[in-house]
């Protein structure tokens, strides 16, 4: 089985708190940081080797600069199957929410998208095999460790994902550029799965057939559009402020 080399703190931090197999343990002999100190407690509860080596031979053996002098051999990304998330949907009391990815291309992107997610209590996360950046030590890196903490699943084709959580119950959101309709008018408080697409081009022409709505991010001033991982954030939150507004059932 091929084996990935996770970097940072808080990515091998949360890699050595969840489920994910590691092999060994890098750490930087100059390192003072009290974090360390959960790090090493988990490994060694773990009997995970722990090795040290030079900032510089882990910035080698990462390909990376940003490491913070932590680096942890793991198993490849465990991806979920969609079948999974639409099971930790169905054993939550909160309304089911997934974000789509629709072949966002940047690892930054994806990790920032990841983590927002994570943050804003959804469910699942679904992005596409092909064309599309996958689940990487950078992509780990850019979520701070998020992706340990949130189902992602791959899967072949987002049209029929789509037919399918309508048949489940969800109701589709797409978020466009050129849509009239604003996010803010948007009911997001039930079963919901958002759809984003890709740097630059947006959502496909078939996947934003499937949408049951799609909407906007008003703009001000000059620019006319976000980066993905903060209009993802932007729609993420206005569903967080929605159902943080309405009454709970009794």
């Amino acid at each position: 089985m091929k084996e990935e080399l996770l970097y940072g703190i808080n990515p091998v931090l949360e890699a050595l708190r969840s489920n994910r197999i590691a092999y060994e343990l890098y750490l930087a002999g100059s390192i003072n940081d009290k974090r360390l100190e959960k790090l090493l407690k988990i490994a060694s509860e773990k009997g995970i080797p722990v090795h040290t080596r030079e900032k510089i031979d882990i910035a080698r053996m990462c390909a990376s600069e940003h490491h913070q002098g932590v680096a942890l051999k793991v198993e490849p990304f465990p991806y979920a199957e969609l079948d999974d998330i639409l099971q930790i949907c169905r054993n939550s009391v909160e309304p089911g929410t997934l974000l789509i990815l629709d072949g966002v291309q940047d690892p930054h992107n994806l990790g920032a998208l990841i983590r927002s997610a994570a943050c804003a209590g959804v469910h699942g996360v679904i992005i596409p095999k092909d064309r599309a950046a996958g689940i990487t030590p950078t992509v780990e890196k850019a979520s701070a460790g998020a992706v340990e903490t949130i189902a992602v699943a791959q899967v072949v084709n987002i049209v029929h994902t789509l037919e399918e959580l309508k048949k489940q119950g969800f109701w589709i959101f797409g978020a466009t550029d050129t849509a009239k309709a604003s996010v803010y008018e948007q009911d997001f408080t039930g079963n919901v799965a958002v759809v984003i697409g890709s740097e630059g081009e947006g959502i496909r022409n078939l996947v934003r057939k499937k949408c049951d709505v799609v909407f906007s991010i008003p703009m001000q001033g000059g620019v006319s559009s976000l980066n993905a991982s903060v209009a993802g954030g932007v729609i993420l939150f206005e569903m967080v402020r929605q159902r943080c507004l309405k009454p709970r059932a009794d």
